[in-house]
């Protein structure tokens, strides 16, 4: 880590040293967990950070302490300037990293090499075509499979988000853990999470249980071993004995991992959140763009953040709408 600071820390000792960046609200996708149907209010351009800023404030942070750093979206790849940003972060002690719902990763290969974007998580809800269809409302199935594969034969380190909700793609558990089999590929299952108009309850909830009961029944509990969770983990990670790859499960209703949280979170336009499940955000931009030190505003909302989920430290809590319906859809946060 570099040069630490106390700004990064907040009132529980945690200490902050990933940056996950949006670069773009926009999507070329419509997931329903993500986005409300009828679409989001998007940030007016004059809003939303330049490049420029961009790598300006991500350097502010990285003199803090933060040596990870994610963009996300929206759909990052989307940004007409992702090229130019992503040099840039290139140049500092950071470990750069990317999620993308990997349309069109094949257009930026040769770009992920140059900056060293080693790390790509994708994003990929179902193994069938006319599933993913209905969830996305796009008929690009081939071209993220295609896409996500490619990177695999170039010998990336892959994670594929799959957000699992009942009566959907429960039933692909299997076959998803399948694919690890004879690629190295991590599969990470993510509990529905609750945002903004994506009309979440409890009841379309795959638990972590529910998760692992089904793989210990087709493969065998004996033959599934759970390997060494990570520092600052979100995902309990498992493996089938023989396998290439591995699955993990990314508990945040269930079985939730905040005491060991270091992540801070960017939006498009500027402002900063604590937590995934927090409605509470400062704005940086509007303060950097008077020229004045966000340094102070970035700790003040680190000290406020909560133990646990934005205070919905019980299921009582996480289940009452009035507590996370108005907080950001998923696509203007940037997971």
């Amino acid at each position: 880590m570099g040069n630490t600071t106390d700004i990064l820390q907040d009132s529980f000792g945690r200490q902050h040293n990933y940056l996950r960046i949006s670069l773009i609200e926009k999507c070329n996708l419509r997931c329903t967990y993500c986005m409300p149907e009828g679409g989001v209010m998007l940030s007016p351009k004059d809003q939303l950070m330049t490049s420029q800023e961009i790598i300006a404030i991500a350097k502010i942070f990285v003199e803090n302490g933060v040596d990870k750093i994610r963009l996300t979206g929206g759909e990052p790849l989307l940004r007409k300037d992702f090229s130019e940003i992503a040099a840039a972060l290139a140049q500092l002690p950071v470990r750069l990293s990317i999620t993308t719902n990997a349309i069109l990763v094949d257009r930026f290969i040769a770009d992920f090499k140059k900056f060293g974007i080693q790390d790509i998580n994708a994003s990929l809800d179902t193994l069938k075509e006319e599933k993913f269809r209905t969830i996305t409302k796009r008929d690009q199935f081939h071209k993220a499979f295609d896409n996500i594969n490619l990177l695999l034969d170039q010998n990336f380190n892959v994670k594929l988000n799959v957000v699992l909700m009942k009566d959907f793609n429960e039933e692909e558990i299997i076959d998803f853990i399948a694919l690890t089999q004879d690629r190295k590929l991590s599969v990470r299952f993510i509990e529905f999470m609750p945002f903004d108009g994506n009309l979440w309850n409890k009841s379309k909830l795959v638990s972590q249980q529910e998760i692992l009961d089904r793989a210990y029944a087709h493969f065998q509990k004996e033959n599934i071993e759970q390997l060494p969770n990570e520092k600052n983990f979100t995902a309990r990670n498992f493996r089938v004995r023989g396998f290439q790859g591995n699955f993990g499960i990314i508990s945040s209703v269930t079985n939730p991992f905040c005491d060991s949280c270091n992540r801070i979170r960017l939006t498009a336009n500027g402002t900063i959140k604590n937590c995934l499940f927090s409605n509470n955000e400062t704005n940086l931009l509007q303060t950097f763009r008077q020229g004045d030190n966000i340094e102070p505003l970035i700790k003040s909302l680190l000290l406020k953040k909560k133990a646990v989920r934005a205070g919905m430290n019980t299921s009582a809590k996480l289940e009452d709408p009035k507590n996370h319906s108005n907080n950001r859809s998923m696509t203007t946060i940037g997971g």
